[in-house]
């Protein structure tokens, strides 16, 4: 059998573990920057009015802070080379209802992970 090489990129990742918001909130902002420079992907998400752009602004700072000091990568050549927000544990609660029942209220988490990648 012939060994193959694997070319191994360069890549700086973000993850935020068990953010109070549920994952489909967050795909609607993270469907916007996939595959944009940094620059033009916080402009985006400065801008966006919904409630995960917060949350995605500071993992994509922290995202370009962790590919500029570990991972000797030059900003002006990064870009959102994957961005995803899976579903964590939701949060299970309870509320009073009509005639003695209780209602189930699920309060949904997600963790969201940002990778960047450079230009060629």
């Amino acid at each position: 059998m012939q060994e193959q090489e694997t070319l191994v990129k360069n890549e700086a990742r973000a993850t935020l573990r068990y953010a109070r918001i549920s994952a489909r909130k967050v795909k609607i902002v993270a469907d916007l920057i996939r595959g944009k420079d940094v620059d033009e992907a916080l402009a985006i998400v400065k801008f966006t009015p919904k409630a995960s752009s917060e949350l995605i602004e500071k993992l994509l700072k922290s995202a370009i802070a962790n590919a500029e000091n570990n991972h000797d990568m030059r900003r002006e050549n990064l870009y959102v080379a994957e961005i995803y927000a899976n579903q964590g544990p939701t949060l299970k609660r309870i509320r009073p209802a009509a005639k003695g029942s209780a209602v189930r209220i699920r309060k949904r988490t997600s963790h969201i992970t940002i990778v960047l990648k450079e230009r060629d």
